[in-house]
């Protein structure tokens, strides 16, 4: 069988419509690889429409809280939650479980981690400890690299910054110090309308 015939349902996927929502300066925008981001319009109207036509969950990710240094979008999480009753999960900009609490609090059901938690990877397991493994989200910015045993690794800030960190081990070290969820971007596959990146699926998948 070949990858362009396989379907989430021969990897043993729940089929689910998540929609995931990159926003920058208050906006939704979308690129190709990472790169060339556009507008694409408000964050909290995108968010009611998929809400609207049937999504089962909703993600935002703030691609530019990490590189800014700055907090995650809580005014758009706030409104989003006011209009939108499917569960929300917010990634950007977390680096504690104080970020968490806050999030909360304006209306996220889940929180999202990635360049924080390579970078202090005991976050994850503070946050999994206190609000526990359904809440925590591992986000992962992964791009094919040759330098790397299973030949994917791990970016932060965006897919802005490679690591030295082989994909698979860190994910596996992230479920085991409890992520309850695993958010995959490829970055080869972003924008291109290809199709996902069912190699990097199915490897994710194995360690289930």
């Amino acid at each position: 069988m070949t990858n362009e015939q396989t379907t989430a349902a021969d990897l043993g996927v729940a089929t689910r419509v998540i929609p995931c929502l990159d926003v920058q300066g208050g906006k939704v925008v979308k690129g190709v690889n990472f790169e060339n981001l556009r507008e694409m319009g408000d964050p909290v109207e995108l968010a009611r429409d998929y809400y609207e036509q049937g999504a089962d969950e909703l993600t935002f990710l703030d691609v530019g809280a990490s590189v800014e240094q700055r907090d995650t979008m809580y005014d758009v999480v706030r409104r989003t939650a006011e209009q939108v009753f499917i569960p929300l999960t917010v990634g950007g900009g977390v680096r504690s479980v104080d970020d968490v609490a806050r999030l909360q609090e304006v209306g996220a059901d889940k929180v999202g981690v990635n360049s924080a938690g390579i970078a202090r990877p005991g976050l994850l397991d503070e946050i999994a400890d206190r609000y526990g493994a359904q809440c925590l989200v591992l986000s992962l910015d992964i791009k094919r690299s040759a330098r790397t045993a299973s030949g994917f690794v791990v970016t932060t800030h965006g897919g802005r910054r490679e690591t030295d960190l082989d994909a698979l081990d860190w994910a596996r070290e992230a479920i085991d110090r409890g992520a309850g969820e695993l958010l995959v971007n490829s970055i080869d596959a972003d924008g291109t309308k290809d199709g996902f990146d069912l190699e990097l699926i199915g490897l994710v998948r194995e360690l289930s």
